[in-house]
């Protein structure tokens, strides 16, 4: 006896498949129909085998049920929460797949920094697409207790990860990454290499398909299109039209099936995308097409879509190329305005880390940051890898150890051996790790605002138009409703700010003036108080005409402060070893800086002190000068003076903040001895001497409390808790390693005189935005107003929207570019 069953659910499947087992020869036919649509609960697939189940979950493979329970486990199943059947299927059992992790040398070549407890690497993960993906590889130190830390670029699919390496180890953690579908992509040979985009070829080939089947439709159409549907053979317009309708099957399922697909996906993710109204506008004259022409009512439309696909198609690859065109992902490597102190054949020389090679030596004073992963050669080095760990407690290294890129040397000067090029984005990847939370800028805010209305506003608009013309023509029905769909575009509101910025960005970079991201340069116009640092700031740090007055120095005492000073990378302790150079040094014990104090360390048994005269010990002498004070051997021998020499530009710098109506601060550590130079400069602008780094960062958040938008301009050595403090903080580099997490912008000293121009740039910048956002809504009132008519075809909107989104991203570029060089960048 044979029943038919209409099983609603899981539930009653089971039912039924015991009541096979208890009577045999009653069968159920739609028990296999209703298995076949079993769906995995992990990745969304059919389940062949309905025994791979738990706790009333099926699974298409044991690999998802494994997943499955990891995740149970470890109490992670939010992930099926956010959305549905987010996984991946799973390829299998893992069986010693990355055990050549296990081996140092190639390990080495995937972390990018480790101590005796701590490893950092970085995953490319393809799998990654969406956010149940984030919310779980965020939360991967559940599932491995040794990771530390993980964090997730989504647009680059990548992830990094901080993990103790006495819990877990790189192979182990590459395991468990693909046991929960999540196998990151390793390609060593590909390390540090640019990759050259390759021509989209699928999207070539849809293009040619919708061509192709666009031109067979039209030209089979134009007996309808001269005789409007008379006086033509009924049998022929019948069999035209069926070959219309196979020609646009390839159209609509093939070519256009990206609209499709990021609208459905869009639609999953409950989120808006502009692929939505354009699907919707396929699917309407697809259906439309297709019944006119099974009943015989009419001819369709398909040759208005097909064309209309081809032109989309045709558009986004223009956009596509005109964007790639105008990459503006920064080369660091070339415009990374670091230097870096090499020693060949007994010469120092200031070089680019651009140009730095392996074997190279290299000397790094005390507080500078380490550019390049080295071996210790010489020195002692204790180094402080906040920057990349944040944890502050210097580690201590012995000749032979390697050290990592972004520790910063805190034991006087040390020699290092380059083992491996420098990797400028690793550099600025923790310099934007070092910046606070991230904030949505105000371009953000408001983009995010309309985008949210955007499509539910011209969705309506659409139906609305259809629905009035309906009843009257329903040839311009369908025009309304599909050239609204298509021409309305909120891309180029999106794409304004990115490409202002990001071309403005480009340029500076080319002028050694780089930019933490493109919000420091919108921070930049909002700026009414400027707070500059004197000292290796405003004043040069290789010309300064200098004088020394006390007991006479042998020449051993000359080779124990040079070899003192040359350790610093205070811009008084450069001047001083550039004054004193000699042809050998001491090497020193016990090195110390105090910051703003001075410097000490022992040579060659005798211990040396150059600073202010309270650290030095000595009576200081009231004459308003700028001095190192010098004590050897509980000995004072006397005090180097200073005269300083202004950079070329501050007289240009002083008058155009003038200019803008700027506030103006200036703070120094030195004596009022430079106040008259300074009034030249500045005018009666308020003026603070003998100021601590303490008291800089008090200035700047007084200033802050007061509601004032302050820009900090420092050196980056004594001066970073004043740049972190300030809105945004510009430290000034000149041939140097003032590489510092604490500023927003890295500016080259020769263009200090340019500041203002920047200033007024960033506000230029600004009102390039407003107004291609001004533009680009006059474009879609416009659009819109013209399709609602309906005497707009959709294949003339789908011509116009690409071509008006790329006139605005070459406004946009344009503009800036002209306003860039008009500021003299």
């Amino acid at each position: 006896m044979t029943y038919v069953i209409p099983l609603k659910n899981i539930t009653q499947k089971i039912v039924a498949e015991k009541i096979i087992l208890l009577l045999p020869e009653i069968r159920i036919c739609c028990i296999m129909q209703i298995a076949d649509k079993l769906k995995c609960y992990h990745c969304g697939d059919d389940c062949e085998d309905t025994s791979i189940a738990l706790a009333e979950k099926y699974f298409c493979c044991t690999g998802c049920k494994l997943v499955y329970e990891i995740l149970n486990e470890n109490n992670l199943c939010t992930y099926y929460d956010l959305n549905k059947t987010p996984g991946t299927k799973q390829a299998g059992v893992i069986n010693k797949r990355f055990n050549f992790l296990d081996e140092e040398e190639i390990a080495r070549k995937l972390i990018t920094f480790k101590n005796k407890n701590e490893i950092h690497v970085t995953f490319y993960i393809p799998a990654m697409h969406c956010s149940s993906c984030i919310w779980l590889l965020e939360h991967f130190q559940k599932i491995d207790s040794g990771v530390l830390i993980s964090r997730i670029d989504f647009l680059k699919k990548e992830l990094h990860l901080v993990f103790d390496n006495t819990k877990t180890s790189l192979r182990e953690v590459a395991e468990k990454l693909t046991q929960t579908g999540y196998e990151p992509l390793l390609s060593l040979d590909s390390i540090e290499k640019k990759e050259t985009k390759k021509a989209n070829r699928s999207r070539i080939v849809r293009i040619g398909v919708a061509g192709f089947c666009a031109g067979n439709i039209m030209m089979l159409s134009f007996p309808e299109y001269f005789s409007s549907g008379k006086n033509i053979d009924p049998g022929l317009q019948y069999f035209f039209s069926y070959v219309n309708l196979l020609l646009a099957l390839p159209v609509f399922f093939y070519s256009a099936n990206e609209f499709f697909i990021k609208s459905w996906k869009a639609l999953r993710h409950k989120t808006t995308s502009i692929d939505i109204p354009i699907a919707i506008g396929l699917i309407a004259i697809f259906l439309r097409s297709t019944y006119e022409i099974v009943t015989h009512t009419g001819a369709g439309y398909f040759d208005s879509g097909s064309g209309l696909v081809f032109f989309m198609l045709i558009g986004r690859w223009f956009q596509d190329f005109t964007f790639d065109s105008m990459s503006f992902d920064r080369d660091y490597k070339s415009y990374f305005p670091i230097a870096v102190t090499t020693l060949k054949n007994g010469e120092e020389k200031e070089i680019s880390v651009n140009d730095l090679k392996v074997n190279d030596r290299i000397l790094i004073r005390n507080n500078e940051i380490i550019p390049v992963d080295a071996l210790l050669l010489k020195g002692r080095a204790s180094i402080d890898y906040h920057f990349v760990t944040g944890e502050s407690v210097p580690v201590s290294h012995e000749a032979g150890e390697n050290i990592f890129a972004g520790g910063r040397q805190t034991a006087g000067m040390i020699e290092l051996q380059v083992t491996k090029e420098v990797s400028q984005s690793h550099l600025t990847q923790l310099w934007n790790r070092s910046s606070s939370k991230p904030e949505l800028s105000r371009f953000e805010k408001l983009v995010n605002n309309i985008s949210r209305w955007f499509i539910v506003v011209v969705l309506l608009i659409a139906f609305g138009a259809g629905a009035y013309w309906w009843n009257t023509d329903t040839q311009k029905a369908i025009n309304a409703f599909t050239a609204v769909l298509v021409i309305t575009c909120p891309c180029a509101l999106a794409l304004s700010a990115p490409f202002t910025y990001g071309n403005i960005l480009r340029m500076l970079g080319k002028r050694k003036i780089y930019m933490r991201n493109y919000k420091a340069l919108e921070k930049l116009a909002d700026i009414d108080t400027v707070v500059f640092d004197k000292t290796g700031t405003l004043t040069k740090n290789n010309a300064s005409q200098i004088e020394y007055e006390g007991d006479p120095l042998t020449d051993d005492d000359k080779q124990l402060i040079y070899s003192l000073a040359r350790q610093s990378s205070h811009p008084l302790s450069k001047l001083l070893s550039r004054h004193l150079k000699t042809e050998r040094s001491y090497k020193s014990t016990d090195f110390n800086e105090v910051v703003g104090q001075g410097i000490e360390a022992t040579m060659n048994g005798v211990h040396v002190k150059a600073g202010t005269a309270l650290f030095a010990g000595v009576e200081e002498k009231n004459d308003n000068r700028t001095c190192v004070y010098i004590h050897i051997n509980q000995h004072t021998k006397g005090r180097f003076i200073f005269f300083n020499s202004y950079r070329d530009g501050v007289e240009q710098l002083a008058q155009g903040l003038n200019k803008l109506s700027l506030k103006t601060t200036v703070l120094t550590g030195d004596n009022e001895s430079e106040k008259k130079n300074l009034e030249h400069f500045f005018g009666n602008c308020e003026m603070r001497f003998n100021q601590k780094p303490e008291d800089k960062f008090a200035c700047i958040e007084n200033l802050r409390q007061q509601n004032h938008k302050v820009l900090m301009i420092g050196d980056g050595l004594n001066d970073a808790g004043a740049l972190l403090a300030a809105t945004s903080g510009i430290s000034i580099t000149d041939n140097t390693n003032n590489f510092t997490p604490a500023s927003d912008t890295i500016m080259d000293a020769a263009h200090i005189g340019k500041l203002p121009q920047l200033i007024k740039l960033s506000k230029s910048a600004v009102t390039i935005i407003i107004i291609s956002f001004i533009i680009s809504l006059l474009y879609n009132l416009v659009g819109i107003s013209y399709a609602v008519t309906g005497t707009l075809s959709p294949l003339f909107a789908a011509i116009l929207m690409p071509i008006s989104t790329t006139t605005l991203v070459l406004f946009t570029t344009g503009v800036s570019t002209l306003k860039t060089k008009l500021c003299g960048f």
